[in-house]
């Protein structure tokens, strides 16, 4: 993670006299109630995750809050990453923004945009992400008007469905340097999983293991990011999902991914998976598809409902792997704003 602190903004006004604040814990409530307005159907329980971890690093997120004479107006939350989904520079994603219905049409929504661009240009932050339902037109248009464009990244999907139906038939792959994660074999999910690779839960031990792996793939040394998604997985998740693959008594794959509801304004259960990686020497051995086969099965036991990720458009060789594995467009687009 980033070395920075919660910002301090100076607060703009809308024509309603509404400060811009720091979001704080005794804000919940409100925030809750503005939220089940707006999606109906509460998300407490995501609500109050995200701020118990603002509250433990108030480092990894610009929290705001729009607030009038003895009412909270509207919100917005964005968590700081460096290096998520493959990414090498510092970013903010804003995964939840809401105005009270009665302060709609006054600015409000604009006026804390407008503060979280400021408070990015403070720790040098270039880029505010976030993702919309193609067909929330509403917030779409929003997010249009506050000077969001397209994402040159793909947000792709899959149902946890049944896992042992058979790969879909594998065809010849891009030329590209990404790793072929995939196995040349098209045996089912299920029989990878369990019999040929060796799975288990990712551990603080296997650190070393993972950053290797990762340096070797990337160029990089993302120590920061790494220590900060160990843990999150090992202490923040509220279930641990994130998998390791073990050949040879060495850790030869991994993938970092978390149970989340209310990102982005679902209001369904889904994963997420953050980064995936197979050690170079293991490519085209079945470690990748092992390793999304036993998430997709440990998911359907917790019932999760979907599995998400984000793919730059240009990574082919990934592109094609989670292809073959099922994973789709859907109707989520990635969008982004540079902070100037």
């Amino acid at each position: 993670m980033m070395p920075t602190k919660q910002p301090i903004v100076t607060p703009p006004r809308s024509p309603e006299a509404v400060t811009i604040r720091p979001l704080v814990p005794d804000d919940l409530a409100a925030v809750v109630g503005i939220d089940r307005a707006v999606a109906g159907r509460s998300r407490r329980g995501f609500y109050e995750k995200r701020i118990a971890h603002l509250t433990r690093e108030p480092a990894a997120f610009i929290a705001l809050a729009a607030e009038r004479p003895r009412k909270l107006a509207g919100f917005a939350l964005a968590r700081l990453y460096q290096g998520e989904f493959g990414g090498d520079a510092p970013e903010a994603a804003l995964d939840a923004i809401g105005v009270a219905a009665d302060a709609r049409h006054h600015g409000v929504g604009r006026s804390l945009v407008d503060a979280m661009m400021a408070a990015m240009r403070i720790h040098s932050i270039k880029e505010l992400s976030t993702e919309v339902d193609w067909t929330d037109t509403a917030l779409s248009g929003f997010f249009a008007r506050m000077g969001f464009s397209p994402a040159p990244r793909l947000v792709l999907e899959r149902g946890i469905a049944a896992v042992n139906a058979r790969s879909p038939t594998r065809r010849k792959a891009a030329r590209s340097a990404e790793i072929d994660y995939s196995s040349p074999s098209g045996d089912d999910f299920e029989a990878l999983s369990h019999d040929r690779v060796p799975i288990r839960s990712m551990v603080t031990d296997d650190f070393a293991a993972i950053l290797h792996i990762d340096r070797r793939l990337t160029g990089r040394d993302r120590t920061a990011y790494f220590k900060h998604k160990l843990a999150e997985a090992m202490d923040e998740s509220g279930v641990r999902v994130s998998l390791v693959a073990v050949v040879d008594a060495a850790v030869a794959g991994f993938v970092m991914a978390r149970v989340e509801l209310g990102e982005f304004g679902s209001v369904e259960s889904e994963a997420v998976i953050d980064t995936i990686g197979v050690d170079a020497d293991r490519g085209h051995n079945g470690v990748g598809t092992a390793l999304v086969s036993q998430l997709i099965t440990n998911l359907a036991g917790l019932r999760v409902e979907n599995v998400r990720t984000e793919v730059g458009w240009n990574q082919f060789g990934l592109l094609s792997f989670l292809d073959r594995l099922g994973f789709r467009p859907q109707s989520r687009l990635a969008l982004k704003r540079t902070v100037r």
